[in-house]
C-alpha cells in the first residue's frame, strides 16, 4: 500500500501550482495551517541548493474533530501533509498523504471511517489540480 498519492501538473509556475492546490484544498474544507519552504530552509540552514519544494500542512477542522474524538492521540499524525515539488524536468508534482496508510497502526473503526473520507477529499483535490 502506498503512503501517498501524486499527480504531475503543468501550470505556468511553481507558485501557481501551490496557489491552485491551496484553492482546491479550500473547496474540500481544508485550510493550510503551515507552509514549509524546504528550498529556502535548505539554503539558509545548510547552504544547499534544492529544488522548489513546499510542504503544506492541511487541516479539515470537521474531520480533525471527528478523528480526535475517535482517538485522542491521532494528533501525532495531524495535519494532512501535501507537497508540491518542482522535479526540474518540466514537471511539478503534487503529492498527498494517504491517511489510511498513515493510520494503519491504529485499530479503531471510527477513525478508519474518518480516514476514508479524508482520503477521498484529498484524491478529489489531486483530480482537480
Amino acid at each position: 500500500m502506498e503512503y501517498y498519492h501524486s499527480k504531475l501538473v503543468k501550470i505556468s509556475s511553481f507558485q501557481d501550482v501551490v496557489d491552485h492546490v491551496v484553492k482546491e484544498l479550500g473547496k474540500e474544507g481544508f485550510g493550510v495551517l503551515t507552509e514549509i519552504d524546504v528550498q529556502d530552509t535548505m539554503k539558509h540552514k545548510l547552504n544547499i541548493d534544492f529544488n522548489p519544494y513546499k510542504i503544506l500542512g492541511a487541516c479539515n477542522p470537521e474531520y480533525a474533530f471527528k478523528a480526535l474524538k475517535a482517538e485522542d492521540k491521532v494528533g501525532t499524525m495531524l495535519p494532512c501533509n501535501v507537497i508540491v515539488q518542482d522535479l526540474m524536468d518540466g514537471h511539478i508534482e503534487v503529492s498527498v498523504v494517504d491517511p489510511i496508510s498513515s493510520m494503519q497502526a491504529i485499530a479503531n473503526e471510527d477513525l478508519e471511517i474518518v480516514a476514508l473520507n479524508i482520503r477521498q477529499k484529498l484524491l478529489d483535490v489531486l483530480q482537480n489540480v
